[in-house]
């Protein structure tokens, strides 16, 4: 275990570093891994493991790639790969190149952080039609995640002219934002070519947002509201009966009340002709998507909000004829092979971040991000709660629970001794400059690579360099 020297400070007892593994190289566990590395009071190394050949997580594949200056954030998160305490190592798969028990007996602590990938669906009949998309799909599509399903999305987007999507948060936002963009606009992006070219074909005329509730309750940021309004070619629209009337008095909220004041100046916009049309539509919740092999329409009821602020069906319907749905209702996580998540939160039990195995904390395993507190917040939020499971688990070395005991053998090592090929920070560096080189030979910054062949082909042809 630790021991303390006569300044106070903690110092391994073996001389080695405590050695840590944070499973998830996203703004959770790159956040995490900065937190250890500057906040222990003991030496620690960070091995920052994520399933892709590629860091950042949703910053590089959930944020929508016309968000430039949210997607600037990796420069930042960057830095923390740059510290000789981290090492990245990508390419990994818990389950499949090593087993989470193998993980734990090659590092002293691991912290979880591989956030909550899975879609909440609606549950409602004709929800697998073609046509029909989840969000998660549509944007790993639209960011070039390596494991989206080119072939479901662009099926479901052949011949659209009317989208219907289910929810009012930012990523819904955002889906109708990529939707509605001119090419023009999205040619700067560093979208790969293959979706500009699908989007370029994909002449959407209208698109209609649905909140079940209303815009009191809606959770966009005003950020992403005011983005909808910069639209090129297309004009935001909202029913003034949706919207709290005039006399009423301005929402305690002040993030809400600005909401309001931005949706106030769409509402009095007119579609204008040539334009798309972009309507956010309140107090509407989907009860069926019709169709017989593909979309063809959503029905819809009114609802109207209770006292306890749930959304309620009144009975009264409608049909909103629809080409595309897209669903975005939420986030869940799932559990690694050996890892515990509750089904109902999709979250791991833990407390302040200690894991917790049949309510009792479990020595040396740790969470943070959306697997530990659920999909919610925005990406600085990670920050503090990554802090907040720093120091439970700087608490537990301090305490003696956990501690660099004896030799570890190196997981790099141990991987390529079986066949593995891990993504190390230069062959990280390899795969940027290709994708900078990409980009480069069609006049745009960067152009993302989205096939895992294409990504390890650029590490290879680096190496032999």
């Amino acid at each position: 275990m630790p021991v303390v020297a006569d300044d106070g400070a903690l110092t391994p007892a073996d001389g080695r570093p405590l050695r840590v593994a944070v499973v998830g190289a996203g703004p959770a566990g790159i956040y995490t891994a900065e937190a250890l590395v500057r906040r222990a009071p003991v030496p620690v190394t960070v091995d920052l493991i994520d399933r892709l050949p590629t860091p950042f997580g949703l910053v590089r594949h959930g944020i929508a790639p016309d968000h430039p200056k949210m997607r600037a954030i990796r420069d930042t998160l960057h830095r923390a790969l740059d510290d000789p305490g981290v090492r990245f190592v990508g390419n990994v798969e818990i389950g499949t190149d090593v087993s989470l028990e193998d993980l734990r007996a090659h590092v002293d602590a691991v912290v979880y952080t591989y956030g909550a990938a899975l879609d909440r669906p609606l549950s409602i009949e004709g929800e697998q039609l073609t046509g029909s998309l989840a969000a998660t799909d549509l944007v790993a599509w639209y960011c070039g995640h390596p494991d989206a399903d080119r072939v479901r999305v662009e099926t479901a987007l052949a011949g659209v002219r009317r989208a219907v999507v289910v929810g009012v948060g930012n990523v819904a936002l955002d889906v109708a934002r990529v939707l509605c963009r001119a090419p023009q606009e999205l040619e700067p992006t560093d979208m790969p070519q293959h979706v500009l070219d699908t989007l370029a074909a994909t002449a959407v005329e209208e698109v209609t947002v649905l909140g079940r509730r209303g815009p009191v309750q809606a959770t966009f940021t005003t950020k992403e509201l005011d983005e909808l309004g910069e639209l090129a070619e297309a004009t935001v629209l909202v029913d003034p009966a949706d919207l709290p009337g005039e006399d009423e008095p301005p929402p305690p909220d002040r993030l809400v009340a600005r909401n309001v004041d931005v949706l106030r100046q769409y509402s009095a916009n007119t579609a204008g002709p040539g334009r798309a049309r972009l309507t956010l539509r309140f107090y509407r919740r989907p009860v069926r998507i019709l169709g017989t092999d593909r979309v063809t329409g959503v029905e819809v009821e009114r609802t109207a909000v209770d006292d306890e602020g749930r959304a309620v069906g009144t009975g009264e319907t409608e049909v909103l004829p629809a080409d595309l749905v897209v669903r975005s209702v939420g986030y869940r996580g799932e559990g690694l092979p050996g890892l515990p998540v509750d089904p109902r939160t999709g979250t791991v039990p833990n407390d302040d971040g200690r894991v917790l195995r049949d309510g009792t904390p479990s020595v040396g395993e740790y969470v943070a991000g959306w697997i530990k507190r659920g999909p919610t917040g925005v990406v600085g939020t990670n920050k503090h709660d990554a802090r907040e499971t720093v120091a439970a688990l700087l608490a537990d070395a301090e305490a003696g629970v956990i501690g660099p005991h004896g030799d570890r053998d190196d997981l790099v090592h141990t991987l390529q001794t079986r066949g593995a090929e891990p993504v190390l920070l230069e062959d990280w560096r390899a795969i940027d400059a290709a994708e900078v080189a990409l980009g480069a030979t069609r006049g745009r910054a960067r152009t993302t690579l989205h096939e895992r062949e294409a990504l390890l082909a650029a590490v290879r042809a680096a190496a032999v360099r």
